[in-house]
C-alpha cells in the first residue's frame, strides 16, 4: 500500500464520516435552538438560549465546511486527487 492510498482511505473512511456526524449534530443543534426561539415566550430566558444554540450550529456547520475545503485543498496541493464521491455513498 502506497502513502497516497493511505492518504485517501484516511480520507475516505476516518474524516470523511466524522465532517459528516459533526455536521449532522451542527445541523440539529440548529434545528433544535429554531424551535426553540421560535416557541418561546417574548422575553424568555428559553428564547436567549434559543439564539445561543442558533449561533453555535451555524457556527458548527461553517467550521465543518471549511474542515471539509481545507481537506481538498491539501489533498490537491499534494497532488492526491480527493475522491469524486459523497461520504456516505457506496
Amino acid at each position: 500500500m502506497t502513502i497516497v492510498e493511505l492518504l485517501n482511505k484516511i480520507n475516505r473512511l476516518i474524516l470523511n464520516p466524522i465532517i459528516v456526524l459533526v455536521f449532522a449534530v451542527a445541523l440539529l443543534i440548529f434545528f433544535w435552538g429554531i424551535f426553540q426561539f421560535i416557541l418561546s415566550d417574548a422575553a424568555d430566558s428559553k428564547r436567549a438560549d434559543g439564539k445561543k444554540k442558533i449561533l453555535y450550529g451555524l457556527l458548527g456547520m461553517f467550521i465543518m465546511i471549511s474542515a471539509y475545503g481545507l481537506i481538498h485543498l491539501v489533498l490537491s496541493t499534494f497532488g492526491l486527487t480527493a475522491p469524486a464521491y459523497l461520504p456516505l455513498a457506496k
